[in-house]
């Protein structure tokens, strides 16, 4: 089958603006909180290390909308899945829905 003859089969679908782009959207979503769910278990099961961490999260701007991309390496000290909070040792406490990014030696060769 041509690549001609492939778009025709799925050009009723072209109406549809946005809705392959949302379909993408989606599914790069759900890999991304799988991957980081994944890596949080696994530093959770060596939270005694308190394993070196970089985080990267978005830090919301307290005066208006918008805000920054941040990231911050440390020891973890804990996670905490009740309040949804990830802890480093120095104090800073960043929010799990935030964070985009989590790396640490512990994590190499697993992902």
């Amino acid at each position: 089958m041509s690549i001609r003859d492939r778009a025709a089969i799925f050009s009723p679908f072209a109406a549809l603006s946005g809705h392959g782009a949302a379909i993408a959207e989606t599914a790069r979503l759900t890999d991304r909180r799988m991957e980081l769910d994944q890596r949080q278990a696994v530093l959770l099961e060596h939270i005694e290390e308190q394993p070196e961490v970089s985080v990267t999260w978005f830090r919301p701007d307290e005066r208006k909308d918008g805000g920054a991309y941040a990231t911050v390496t440390g020891r973890l000290k804990k996670i905490d899945e009740t309040e949804r909070t990830l802890t480093l040792l120095v104090g800073t406490s960043i929010p799990l829905e935030d964070v985009v990014g989590l790396e640490s030696e512990l994590l190499q060769g697993i992902f």
